[in-house]
């Protein structure tokens, strides 16, 4: 894949370049400031005027992260989960006792969030109230459900959905092989995973529905909800693949849209590709570096881009 679209627009000249001096493995906006984490302990702020300057939050490599409205929430190799403001200003909000990696971290409704080492999950309330539950392998992804304290967690042969607030028994739903992501709509009717395989599994909770959601030509490394719910989008190969959640039944009995290409490539090429008609948008031009971050301002007028050379910007759209 080249830059060479004589005929594709191009917002390139709209970006702000922002220099980060380490891999960057993540990008979130908290209001109108971007920013990017980076694999070796810190994160990068960059507000919409003003300097990028640099926070370090571990004593080590960042390993996870995730977002809400007022934090970042990391997950690092020295075993600490830790929430950063716009401001800068950093809180460790745990430390695993045995001083296990923090594999995955996950925000949630009401200011909840969770965070996973090894087999073990664990879930806070905004008040600071906390429970474990342990599951029968690694953990490979976590995911709240919109609404309660309802967590999905995501191992080996299958997902499990844990009530954090109530004292019933965790729910396990089987299918064969490694999940290593999952997501939620934003219902709160499906729940989807990604596996070791080329492939997409879901569940319509309603009925515990299994969803076969297959056809990629390599395994799904990214997956996110389009705005308001209505697609789920994957990546990972030369396509970017579109499953349709409108109906109540979900992608079940449909088939996906497939645009090509798809958004962040290997050489560095970032592209827009609008939904409604697969239209196509240049917005960073063939660098040498793989596209490890990308992010939407809460407003869609803003694009946060991170490379894997340390190279990064923000991109104005409005």
């Amino acid at each position: 894949m080249t830059d060479s679209r004589a005929n594709t627009p191009s917002v390139v000249e709209r970006t702000r370049p922002v220099k980060t001096g380490a891999p960057v493995v993540g990008a979130h906006f908290l209001g109108q400031t971007a920013v990017f984490v980076l694999g070796e302990g810190a994160l990068v702020l960059a507000p919409g005027a003003g300097e990028p300057r640099s926070v370090p939050v571990h004593d080590g490599a960042v390993l996870a992260s995730a977002a809400d409205a007022e934090r970042i929430v990391t997950g690092g190799d020295d075993g600490k989960v830790v929430a950063t403001d716009a401001r800068g200003e950093s809180t460790i909000l745990a430390a695993d006792a045995k001083q296990r990696w923090i594999d995955h971290v996950a925000v949630g409704p009401a200011g909840a969030l969770a965070w996973s080492a090894g087999k073990e999950a664990c879930v806070r309330t905004a008040k600071g109230s906390e429970r474990r539950l342990e599951v029968t392998s690694t953990v490979g992804g976590l995911a709240f459900a919109p609404k309660g304290l309802r967590l999905a967690i995501a191992h080996y042969n299958g997902l499990t959905l844990w009530f954090a607030n109530a004292q019933s028994e965790p729910e396990r739903l089987q299918w064969k092989g490694s999940h290593l992501d999952v997501a939620v709509s934003t219902d709160g009717r499906f729940v989807i995973t990604s596996m070791q395989e080329p492939t997409l599994h879901g569940w319509r909770l309603a009925d515990r529905k299994d969803m076969r959601m297959s056809g990629y030509s390599a395994r799904v490394r990214s997956l996110d909800w389009s705005a308001g719910g209505k697609w789920l989008a994957t990546s990972g190969s030369t396509q970017l693949i579109l499953w349709p959640f409108q109906g109540k039944d979900g992608p079940m009995g449909k088939a996906p849209r497939i645009l090509a290409p798809a958004v962040g490539y290997a050489d560095g090429l970032v592209l827009l590709v609008r939904i409604e008609d697969g239209a196509e948008v240049l917005a960073r031009k063939a660098s040498g570096a793989p596209i490890t971050a990308l992010a939407w301002s809460a407003t869609g007028t803003a694009l946060a881009v991170g490379a894997e050379d340390g190279e990064a910007g923000v991109i104005d759209l409005g």
